[in-house]
């Protein structure tokens, strides 16, 4: 999991998150399996991204078999690291 953030410390908009899965990742079928468990697992963290910020989420192709537990684990270091850089 790669993540990119900006964050702009003068807007008061709310975390805007985007996905990319690219075919490498898999069939579409697999590709929608993967968006579908980012989606729940950014609805969960939504609320400790900082106002104004702006993700995008690109799943690598090992989240295809990923369990939704390291999946998880994944964004969530990936967003600490892309926000660490943003913010500093």
């Amino acid at each position: 999991m790669v993540a990119h953030v900006a964050v702009d410390p003068h807007s008061a908009a709310p975390a805007t998150v985007g996905f990319v899965v690219s075919k490498a990742v898999g069939i579409a079928v697999i590709r929608n399996l993967v968006k579908r468990r980012l989606r729940a697992i950014v609805r969960e963290l939504l609320d400790t991204l900082p106002p104004g910020s702006l993700v995008v989420l690109r799943a690598l192709p090992p989240a295809a078999g990923a369990p939704y537990e390291r999946l998880r684990g994944d964004v969530e270091g990936s967003l600490a690291r892309a926000l660490a850089q943003a913010v500093a």
